[in-house]
């Protein structure tokens, strides 16, 4: 009988082999199991769903492991990960949960190590259930269904709109920078010197706070922007 039966795991892994043996080995314990292939499709499934755990190669297209899982720890994501790679050094298990990882395991593995990892991270409550529904004020973010709502009022975003919301959410209170949007919601580790935060902020700006009393959305001159009730 599976220890842990019925856990929701996200293997992000670009080897259809490995995700197959995964898959395949984990399958009798009556896991579910979903393997996207590459770092950034793997960055939006982990942040934007709930799973009981994450397995994370180091090496992968368009976003490398330990670039993700510092993401997701940045963001405020805790879920459990383990970190399942061909880079078996000293050095590299060290970076590998420096990163945010919970645990490490060297490839080639055998299932049942595999196996027993990952209950042992359930064990261990490495992290408490997270809400699914973000929450300012009256205003709601449900990274589940994508859903935002403004005192029971839908309100509709375009992709990138909610990825800049959602990221304002997590930082609700904080003064988030500009450099800091571009990093997180486009990926620029660069200023490319155009006004597309600017841009962005304003109509985000006209969605969530226009026919409301109150603004949320918050200009700090010379510092960045703020989400939150006004002081």
């Amino acid at each position: 009988m599976a220890a842990n039966p019925g856990l929701r795991i996200l293997l992000i892994e670009d080897d259809p082999r490995t995700g197959d043996l995964v898959r395949t080995g984990l399958a009798p314990e009556g896991h579910d199991i979903t393997v996207v292939p590459d770092g950034r499709t793997g960055l939006l499934r982990a942040g934007g769903e709930l799973w009981d755990i994450i397995i994370v190669d180091r090496m992968l297209p368009g976003l490398d492991g330990l670039g993700l899982l510092r993401m997701l720890r940045g963001a405020g994501i805790a879920t459990p990960a383990l970190f399942l790679t061909a880079l078996g050094g000293v050095d590299d298990r060290v970076e590998g949960l420096r990163a945010g990882g919970d645990d490490y395991l060297v490839k080639p593995f055998a299932i049942a190590e595999l196996s027993a990892r990952i209950a042992a991270l359930i064990r261990r409550g490495a992290t408490k259930p997270v809400d699914p529904v973000l929450r300012v004020a009256d205003l709601e973010v449900d990274r589940l269904s994508r859903e935002v709502r403004r005192d029971g009022r839908r309100i509709t975003l375009k992709p990138r709109e909610f990825a800049l919301l959602e990221y304002m959410m997590r930082h609700a209170g904080q003064v988030v920078t500009r450099t800091m949007l571009l990093e997180a919601v486009w990926d620029f580790h660069f200023d490319p010197q155009t006004s597309v935060v600017e841009s962005h902020i304003s109509r985000l700006r006209g969605k969530i706070d226009r026919g409301f009393e109150s603004e949320l959305v918050q200009t700090i001159r010379g510092a960045g922007y703020r989400l939150g009730d006004a002081a």
